[in-house]
């Protein structure tokens, strides 16, 4: 079994719902961004010794929430010293909008794990856009390079789209079978 770890910001709890669909489908350990941008004591202990680092933040403004960022910027000091060096890593994010930039997001938690030397694990899934796909379907967002989630502006965290958190179990999944094959043999 692979040590896996989903660290993520969320600023109302739909990011939360989400990692947390993330880590049920991947059977990680959630590591969760304080609203002041640090981890909790032991985090950075915890991410060293994880086989994979799934990232997650919601999309505030066309990129990651500040927050997020605060985290990322931290980690130069790991950076440094290259102890992320051939790790895996997957990333998520939710934003309210259908589209949202979202992708900018992707992209940012991509250029993190390219700049600590990682392997990023795509989505995997295909999209779910022919006629007969609803807002419940796999994928429905379309995400390749990372998982995409939507909730609406006025929507609780309880109201998210199913189809988005089973995407999400799924993602988890895919992580997780992903770095049992390549996690190292004791």
């Amino acid at each position: 079994m692979a040590d896996i770890v989903v660290v993520f910001h969320s600023g109302y709890g739909h990011t939360q719902r989400v990692a947390q669909a993330v880590a049920d489908g991947a059977g990680a350990v959630l590591l969760q961004i304080d609203g002041d941008g640090k981890l909790p004591a032991g985090g950075w202990e915890m991410l060293a010794a994880a086989d994979a680092i799934i990232l997650g933040a919601p999309t505030y403004m066309g990129g990651p929430s500040w927050q997020f960022k605060r985290f990322a910027d931290a980690s130069s000091k790991v950076w440094f010293a290259q102890g992320w060096r051939d790790k895996l890593f997957a990333g998520f994010t939710n934003s309210a909008a259908m589209n949202g930039d979202k992708y900018a997001t992707i992209t940012y938690l991509w250029t993190l794990a390219m700049q600590h030397h990682g392997l990023w694990i795509s989505q995997g899934l295909m999209p779910s856009n022919n006629k007969a796909a609803t807002r419940e379907s796999l994928n429905y967002v379309g995400g390749y390079g990372g998982l995409m989630t939507t909730s609406p502006t006025d929507a609780s965290p309880g109201e998210m789209s199913k189809g988005d958190l089973e995407t999400a179990r799924a993602f988890g999944e895919r992580v997780a079978s992903i770095a049992t094959r390549q996690a190292p043999k004791v």
